[in-house]
């Protein structure tokens, strides 16, 4: 039923170039499922880990490992996508993030040794996904219309990341933390279904080609992407922590629906912002898009460490939301019209997926760093101190899209 609701919208849009409506169609409903799986119960899983007795130094030092093993793991998924596509390597992806949440459950009993074997499925899931979406979208976009395809991909991202946390915290406020595992995990067994009535959009059994790579046209993409690695941690682990611990308080599982509905009240900004955004993009206005919201974004960050109130939270993330669609749907335009002229694709968004992780290690090394030296809180309001310019790196790429 998603599936065809989506289909008949693009028909009678006529957006996309080289993919079928049923493709499009297909790639649209399978994110929405696997984002309302992610963000049913990711936003709560560090609140989770708090609750069972584990330290914000330790949730730190975990989230930090978690990210350099996706680092080690990148260029592998890369090579599997480039071997037997992009669709495969999301049915894989899919796979492997049942068991990592079924997993977490079981971590007041099991302890670290669930925590490690979760995180690491959770890891390999994640790259896997992020990476071959990113190939499958950037394959079948339309050169002219970008910026509305990406727009309304992104719309079809916030409305599930919108609901999901506000349905996922009232289900662990009801039944428990752990109820919201399971329903994710019945949620990615879903995810995958849409995407197998075509074929692959790719020439499958390639392999990745670094000889010849035009790094001169990519390395300061990569800089930036790597600030959007950090800001990611900055924007949703780090400050989900400070709200839970610094604001709300984790006193009883009412903290997850509070969570969840502070979270989820970006939807409506969030969606009106996507499709003006699109047009700003397509009007080739990317750039100064790009650099406006970036220092919105920046700015944000400067103000979270005086936040103290769950309304002014709400604010925030209504502000927040904003300026990372901004910014993100900006950079991807960018970044898919460079993966085009590389005439590598696969190897460059292997190496962003790489970067991307580089940074968000970095931001958990600087989260860890900050919480051992000056404690939970205060540490934590220095981390978005020293967040508000590392994410000015966001504005530094020199996409040739945005220089015509």
């Amino acid at each position: 039923m998603i599936q065809q609701l989506f289909h008949r919208l693009l028909l009678r849009r006529h957006f996309w170039r080289y993919a079928t409506f049923s493709e499009v169609a297909e790639l649209y409903s399978s994110r929405m499922m696997r984002m309302i799986a992610i963000n049913i119960s990711a936003a709560f899983v560090s609140v989770y880990l708090y609750q069972n007795g584990y330290s914000v130094q330790f949730i730190a030092a975990y989230w930090t490992i978690f990210y350099i093993a996706k680092v080690l793991i990148a260029l592998p998924a890369a090579k599997y996508a480039a071997m037997f596509g992009p669709k495969h390597g999301i049915l894989l992806s899919n796979l492997l993030y049942i068991p990592s949440m079924v997993i977490y459950v079981y971590v007041p009993e099991w302890g670290i040794p669930a925590m490690v074997a979760a995180g690491l499925l959770q890891a390999v899931s994640s790259v896997m996904y992020d990476l071959c979406y990113m190939i499958d979208f950037s394959k079948v976009k339309s050169v002219e219309h970008a910026g509305k395809e990406i727009a309304y991909m992104n719309m079809v991202e916030k409305i599930a990341k919108g609901l999901s946390p506000f349905l996922g915290g009232v289900l662990a406020f009801v039944a428990g933390p752990q109820a919201t595992m399971w329903a994710a995990a019945v949620l990615f067994a879903f995810a995958s279904l849409p995407l197998f009535k075509t074929g692959e959009p790719i020439k499958t059994r390639q392999k990745l080609a670094f000889r010849g790579f035009p790094w001169q046209l990519a390395w300061r993409n990569f800089i930036a992407e790597s600030a959007v690695g950090f800001d990611a941690i900055a924007s949703g682990t780090v400050w989900s922590l400070l709200v839970a611990v610094g604001i709300l308080g984790v006193t009883s599982n009412s903290v997850y629906a509070q969570l969840g509905a502070l979270l989820s009240v970006v939807m409506l900004a969030a969606v009106a912002s996507s499709y003006i955004y699109g047009k700003i993009i397509d009007r080739r206005r990317g750039g100064e898009l790009l650099r406006a919201a970036v220092i919105v974004n920046s700015l944000v960050h400067l103000t979270r460490p005086f936040v103290t109130s769950p309304m002014v939270v709400a604010s925030v993330n209504m502000a927040n939301e904003a300026a990372t669609t901004g910014y993100g749907m900006a950079f991807t335009r960018g970044m898919f019209d460079t993966a085009d002229l590389s005439g590598r694709r696969i190897t460059y968004l292997g190496l962003i997926e790489v970067v991307v992780n580089i940074g968000a290690t970095g931001a958990g090394l600087l989260f860890l760093a900050c919480v051992s030296l000056y404690g939970d809180i205060e540490g934590m309001r220095i981390f978005f101190v020293v967040a508000a310019f590392v994410v000015l790196l966001i504005m530094t790429p020199k996409f040739r899209l945005y220089q015509k």
